[in-house]
């Protein structure tokens, strides 16, 4: 409903000779590495490798949502409208290997328990700078600066 209710504003409000839009979808997390073959209940902690099967999708991810999400973006392109949907939630669960983990600056530095227990309390929703968000914004560029 509410994708419905943005494509119908943007084919109401704007002039496509001059307006370029991006959609930009989830950012995904790596919380169950029974995803790429750990345990159940494991995740992203001491990761240091992407998954390398293609067409991967974690359970975490709702490819419906995505399905619907494209469904839209092609309706609008079909009026007009020069959108591009830039699918970051696939190409970021990859990357399991790009969270901060249990390695993220805290307010105050974790605890020994914390430290002992990584799998409760490590951070692998964020994703670490130089990396991930990096090529979302190079994708985007890329798009803006060389896309007509």
């Amino acid at each position: 409903m509410a994708l419905r209710t943005w494509s119908n504003w943007l084919d109401t409000h704007l002039d496509p000779k001059k307006t370029r839009i991006f959609f930009i979808s989830l950012s995904p997390d790596h919380k169950e590495g029974g995803d790429w073959g750990k345990t159940m209940g494991e995740n992203c902690f001491n990761e240091t490798q992407p998954i390398m099967e293609e067409g991967y999708w974690g359970k975490g991810s709702d490819i419906d949502l995505m399905r619907t999400a494209q469904s839209v973006v092609q309706g609008l392109q079909k009026k007009g409208l020069n959108i591009k949907l830039l699918n970051i939630t696939q190409l970021s669960q990859y990357r399991k290997d790009g969270h901060p983990s249990i390695y993220k600056r805290h307010w105050v530095p974790p605890t020994k328990l914390e430290l002992a227990n990584p799998v409760q309390y490590a951070d692998c929703i964020h994703w670490c700078l130089p990396g991930v968000p990096d090529v979302w914004n190079e994708i985007l560029y890329a798009y803006i600066r060389y896309k007509t």
